[in-house]
């Protein structure tokens, strides 16, 4: 299961729209592995000048591999985390997880080379075979 969704949001779900705030709520405390890289991406982001961070660092075990998939991989998720942080992410292999600061100058090419089928290719590694 993707989510923990205690019975409050669910029955909120049941009876309508729920809004982005519970949810990502609900995401941050159900997938706290992909919350923090996600997190730590947009902060190194903002820490820069050129709207753009990435994540290198492979996750530890496979519980925290599947968190990342799963949030990146599920575009309700993905669409309210970029919406509470107010970027674009993007997204390679297993691990390897970028922000881009929407307007940002540079921001439009860097995102296009980030998700490229030549990055992609250029960003393989034996390593990641079974990622």
């Amino acid at each position: 299961m993707s989510l923990t969704v205690d019975d409050r949001l669910l029955e909120k779900a049941r009876e309508g729209e729920v809004d982005d705030e519970a949810f990502v709520e609900c995401v941050r405390t159900s997938l706290p592995y992909a919350w923090s890289v996600v997190s730590d991406v947009v902060g190194r982001m903002r820490a820069t000048d050129d709207g753009f961070a990435d994540n290198q660092t492979p996750p530890p075990d496979e519980r925290s591999r599947g968190e990342l998939l799963r949030v990146l991989a599920s575009d309700a998720m993905r669409g309210a985390l970029e919406r509470h942080f107010g970027v674009r992410l993007a997204f390679q292999n297993c691990h390897r997880l970028a922000a881009f600061a929407p307007g940002a100058a540079g921001t439009a090419e860097r995102h296009a080379r980030f998700v490229s089928p030549r990055a992609q290719l250029l960003n393989q590694s034996p390593d990641l075979v079974d990622c």
